[in-house]
């Protein structure tokens, strides 16, 4: 597994977790800084991840709500809702990751974490916000 498939799996880990435990993601990422719980401290990329999300909280839920087809957000499953969270803010913001690469990874964390259909799901919603990316930014 390549560094930043780790940063990304971490990162997933942290939005996940502060959502099942209905904590602020930021007090959370600050708590992994501070105390990281393994013996390695948090890639660089997982904090850009995070606080990437973070800042483009409302924008990312906008267009996932928008192009999920019959699915709100509050539906889908937790950890697809963080895995989609983070394969947007790459496709639409991280101008150094690919389009395909950043969907790809995505896909690759709904077959590992989620349910069967999950990596599905992903590839559809992210492959169409990277469609319509052009008149997004």
């Amino acid at each position: 597994m390549s560094a930043r498939s780790k940063a990304r799996k971490r990162a997933l880990d942290i939005l996940f977790e502060a959502e099942q435990r209905g904590i602020n993601v930021e007090s959370l990422l600050a708590e992994r800084l501070a105390h990281p719980g393994t013996e390695a401290p948090l890639n660089e990329y997982t904090v850009e991840l995070v606080q990437g999300v973070v800042r483009k909280w409302v924008a990312i839920n906008e267009l996932l709500a928008t192009y999920s087809q019959g699915w709100t957000i509050e539906r889908m499953p937790a950890v697809d809702r963080a895995i989609l969270r983070i394969g947007a803010f790459e496709v639409l913001y991280a101008d150094d990751v690919p389009d395909a690469v950043a969907i790809s990874e995505a896909v690759a964390l709904a077959k590992s974490l989620s349910t069967d259909d999950s990596p599905t799901f992903v590839n559809g919603l992210l492959a169409r916000i990277a469609e319509v990316k052009p008149t997004l930014v």
